[in-house]
């Protein structure tokens, strides 16, 4: 906001989601203070408190939402965060091409691609989705350590994985609802 007139000015371009949302730049954040602080900013900028503004502010207020939006849902999500903060550092995400993930590792993912490929069976969904929590709670411990090592390449990897569970938990999702 305008200091003096009040009036809502445009978002800058390229913001710190991190400093948009009064969070440390740290893979480890603290989910209530991030809720809150959205709400608050939502608040302040949600486009129906701006229906009797001249029409800039209108538009202005759509991009800060809009904004405030992206920054809570890539800051939620371990993943998102993971790859934003990445971004931040200069490092380049894994690429799907990148073959260096470990073939064990391959194979699991094969293993529960092949299951998941089965005809529909609500048990081995359940077994399957309780994996993948399991696995995405174990990754995301192992990135917080690789950040906080400041060990990007390997926090790089680990967020390549769990990419790969990522998927497995999207492909889950469109099975289990009903066609």
């Amino acid at each position: 906001f305008c200091p003096g007139c009040r009036a809502l000015q445009p978002p800058v371009p390229r913001p710190d989601l991190f400093r948009l949302m009064d969070c440390d730049r740290s893979f480890r954040i603290d989910a209530r203070q991030l809720q809150r602080r959205f709400r608050s900013l939502q608040r302040a900028v949600h486009p129906d408190r701006f229906g009797q503004r001249p029409p800039k502010e209108q538009y202005y207020s759509e991009q800060h939402s809009s904004l405030i939006n992206k920054a809570y849902q890539t800051l939620l999500n371990p993943l998102s965060r993971g790859l934003y903060l990445l971004e931040l550092s200069g490092v380049e995400p894994a690429q799907e091409t990148d073959c260096d993930a470990d073939s064990v590792f391959l194979m699991e993912i094969m293993e529960i691609n092949e299951k998941l490929a089965e005809p529909k069976n609500e048990d081995i969904f359940e077994e399957i989705e309780t994996l993948i929590k399991v696995k995405q709670e174990e990754l995301t411990r192992e990135v917080t350590a690789a950040f906080e090592r400041d060990d990007l390449q390997e926090a790089k990897k680990l967020l390549a994985k769990m990419k790969y569970f990522a998927n497995l938990e999207d492909k889950l999702k469109a099975k289990k609802i009903p066609s």
